[in-house]
């Protein structure tokens, strides 16, 4: 095509899913492997370091935080960088980052110094989930964008939950650093596929002017037919100005981006305070430590296929609705589980129902955002929005042990765990009304 103007968004939306996509998809996905595997090591590791280095749980207790302040502090500095200077630099950089961290873990001497590994690792890795997030959702299509960002997603469960089996494999003859090796090996090994076979976004190069040539490589390989004559366009309003992180808070944007937050905070918040202390909480009411694991680990299978499902929902229905539903249904499943007794399958049932909703909600809004920022400072609306969360996912892991000693009933706790899932689903409905004023100036 030559001496022709292209939209590269409505290009992109008007066509099938190819071999390309398919391509950035599984790259982008096994990015989010490492990322869960690497978020997870420390839990499956601290029994032996702990049990070797002689400390104990309060001892330990620094270098498991600071993995996830690491988290919130690299996702709220990746979003802004990452619209200044490319999705895939700055993903190849917190990969780099997080696996070269890993294997220094490996060599640390002693609590402080794997405390200070571990923050780091947490900024790198905080900085690689919301720019894969971004530089997916900027090649598909919006009709299945949800469903392709939710099955994304569910590389984390994976990465999360392998990283046991390889830890229960790699412990017992080779010690908890091998765990920490491998996490390492992998990411670096997958570095040069990246590299090579992983694109910048179109949508960006556009925003920063581009030459048309290196545009119309990128779409040629999604089965365009473009050349350095044709003259691509966003059919988006230009950024008010160059601070990403102040656009969010624009009149078009402010209550949607509160909204989002608040959303995000609540559904992390709900999620850790259930996988973190449902265990505790079991065992404490008469089930034996093993029964007790087994029933929270069927919270994360019903994520995983909630995820899926909530996904390709929200490519046929109103997203937020969508959320919105499937966050209550999430907070009355936990209601729910009070009136279960300990013993009764409907307990492992309603655990199931828990995480479908729930992780299938938290997932899903993972994929709603990329839709409600516009490509000068997406990025930065993906990553503050995963940023902020975090903190609920802090504060929920610091508060459960609180609520547990408080001495009340079953129901009453598992009321107290369910009411803020509730608050999540009447703050993205708010967003819902700041979505439709945000659309006036924004065609998503």
């Amino acid at each position: 095509m030559r001496n022709t103007s292209v939209d590269i968004k409505a290009w992109i939306d008007n066509r099938p899913v190819g071999a390309y996509q398919w391509l950035i998809m599984v790259l982008c996905f096994l990015v989010v492997v490492f990322d869960g595997l690497d978020v997870a090591v420390m839990g499956f590791i601290a029994p032996s370091l702990t049990q070797e280095w002689g400390l104990t749980k309060a001892a330990f207790g620094p270098v498991m935080s600071a993995g996830m302040i690491g988290l919130a502090i690299g996702a709220l500095t990746a979003g802004p960088y990452a619209d200044r200077l490319g999705r895939k630099k700055i993903l190849l950089i917190a990969v780099t980052g997080f696996a070269v961290l890993s294997l220094a873990c490996a060599f640390a001497r002693n609590p402080w110094e794997l405390a200070g590994l571990r923050l780091l690792s947490g900024v790198a890795l905080g900085a690689a989930m919301p720019n894969t997030t971004t530089l997916l959702s900027e090649f598909l299509p919006q009709r299945n964008r949800s469903l392709f960002i939710t099955v994304m997603f569910t590389g984390f469960n994976l990465g999360s939950g392998g990283g046991g089996l390889v830890a229960a494999w790699l412990i017992p003859a080779h010690g908890w650093q091998s765990v920490l090796l491998v996490g390492g090996v992998l990411p670096l090994a997958l570095l040069p596929f990246l590299w090579l076979l992983l694109p910048e976004s179109p949508r960006f190069l556009a925003t920063r002017n581009a030459s048309a040539a290196s545009i119309a490589k990128v779409l040629n390989k999604l089965g365009g037919r473009f050349d350095a004559n044709t003259v691509f366009t966003l059919s988006e309003p230009p950024a008010q100005n160059k601070a990403p992180v102040s656009q969010l808070f624009t009149t078009t944007y402010r209550t949607g981006t509160l909204a989002l937050w608040a959303t995000y905070f609540m559904g992390l918040m709900v999620i850790y305070l259930t996988m973190g202390w449902l265990p505790t909480l079991l065992r404490d009411g008469g089930l034996p430590i093993e029964r007790a694991a087994t029933i929270t680990g069927l919270f994360q299978i019903g994520g995983t296929v909630g995820a899926i499902v909530v996904g390709w929902i929200m490519d046929r229905r109103n997203p937020n609705r969508v959320i919105a539903t499937s966050y209550a249904l999430g907070g009355a499943c936990i209601l729910l589980l009070g009136a279960f007794s300990l013993e009764s399958s409907l307990l492992a049932v309603g655990v199931i129902a828990a995480g479908f909703f729930m992780s299938g909600a938290q997932t899903g809004l993972n994929a709603f955002a990329p839709n409600y920022y516009p490509t000068d400072f997406r990025a930065t609306g993906v990553s503050w929005m995963l940023g902020i969360g975090r903190f609920g996912a802090i504060f929920g892991s610091l508060i459960g042990g609180a609520v547990l000693s408080m001495g009340l009933s079953l129901p009453a706790l598992f009321a107290m765990l369910g009411v803020p899932a509730f608050f999540a689903a009447v703050a993205i409905l708010a967003n819902g009304v700041a979505r439709r004023r945000a659309s006036q100036a924004l065609a998503v």
